[in-house]
């Protein structure tokens, strides 16, 4: 059972994935630092795989509280990503703001990240940033399982993604293949468990007649209309839908994996300077303003994702962020992503 993917969408996913899989045989190309006498000149550009609704009034505010003109373009995730391998140093871009570390992984394996000062990427505890200080995290994103209070107790509903692929579940279980968010999932599930688990894990998702979604909010749909019993979200669908509607009228609720399970996986947005903008400050300046107190309680307060910095407390409602925390995923380690799309093509789900 398949509700359609959007053209756009599958187009994006093979792009990346052909592209990143061209960057991967290419010649490994040397970081520039972002320079310490850096040229400002008032303007910068952006490429945000974050939706426009949610990121436009944080750089309205950017603007008015800096002065700096920001010029943006939105897109998927995926779709950016690939332009910006496709651009390569030509790109018109100097800040890169990512849904997720898989897609930054991938564009710092191809050389195309400038090296962020330390007194950036310090200011997101490690774990929640790259190992090599190519990009810096901006938000932690929960995954989660979204389940029918109607059709099921929250002890019914299975602490593993693994039971998913039980025939009991077959139509009743929802997915967003094409989202980057489900991809890095994936990228998790394969880094924890191994390749040969994970081609296993998707064969049978595959083949239970899954419910397919173009995003997360689709899936919380589908779980809170009664058309799939559980799915798999990012935490803050939830919290956004039951602001908006009352806690209390929401079907969908959330249930949180065990921790060490891929399927409890936290991600993070995050963002990086291209490298031919190692010297910009306008763009370093916004980067260093994500990870401060300003745009830290916005993304709190508007989008109700975890805050990466000290002195910001988490939506109310959600766990603690290090009781989710997989200790033995690494995010630096989510940058295959080409391989990961090769998976889900291979078996019908892009």
């Amino acid at each position: 059972m398949r509700i359609p993917l959007s053209l756009a969408a599958l187009v994006a996913g093979v792009t990346v994935f052909a592209l990143a899989g061209c960057a991967e045989t290419a010649e490994p190309k040397q970081s520039s630092s972002a320079s310490a006498e850096a040229v400002a000149d008032g303007a910068f550009t952006l490429y945000s795989g974050r939706d426009e609704a949610l990121i436009q009034p944080l750089i309205d505010k950017f603007e008015k509280d800096s002065g700096i003109s920001v010029d943006v373009r939105y897109g998927k995730t995926a779709e950016l990503g690939a332009l910006l391998l496709e651009e390569g140093e030509a790109t018109p871009a100097q800040v890169f703001l990512a849904q997720d570390a898989g897609a930054l992984g991938a564009l710092a394996n191809a050389g195309l990240f400038a090296t962020l000062p330390k007194e950036t990427t310090t200011a997101v505890p490690a774990g929640f940033t790259s190992t090599d200080d190519a990009w810096v995290g901006v938000t932690g994103r929960a995954r989660v399982i979204a389940y029918d209070s109607k059709a099921l107790t929250a002890t019914e509903v299975p602490s593993s993604v693994d039971a998913f692929t039980d025939a009991s579940w077959a139509g009743k279980f929802g997915i967003a293949p094409s989202n980057a968010s489900f991809q890095a999932f994936v990228t998790a599930y394969r880094v924890l468990n191994g390749e040969a688990a994970a081609d296993d894990w998707v064969s049978a998702i595959a083949a239970n007649d899954p419910v397919i979604f173009d995003n997360n909010r689709g899936v919380l749909a589908g779980v809170n209309d009664g058309v799939i019993e559980a799915g798999l979200i990012n935490h803050y669908y939830w919290f956004a839908q039951a602001a908006e509607t009352g806690e209390a009228n929401m079907r969908a609720q959330l249930y949180y994996p065990e921790a060490g399970d891929a399927g409890s996986i936290v991600n993070v947005t995050g963002a990086g300077l291209l490298a031919g903008a190692a010297g910009d400050a306008d763009a370093l300046e916004f980067i260093n303003y994500l990870v401060g107190k300003d745009a830290q309680q916005y993304f709190v307060d508007e989008t109700y994702e975890y805050p990466l910095i000290a002195g910001i407390e988490a939506p109310a409602g959600l766990p603690a962020l290090d009781s989710l925390v997989n200790s033995k995923l690494d995010l630096a380690d989510l940058d295959t992503l080409a391989d990961t799309q090769d998976l889900l093509a291979k078996h019908g789900l892009i």
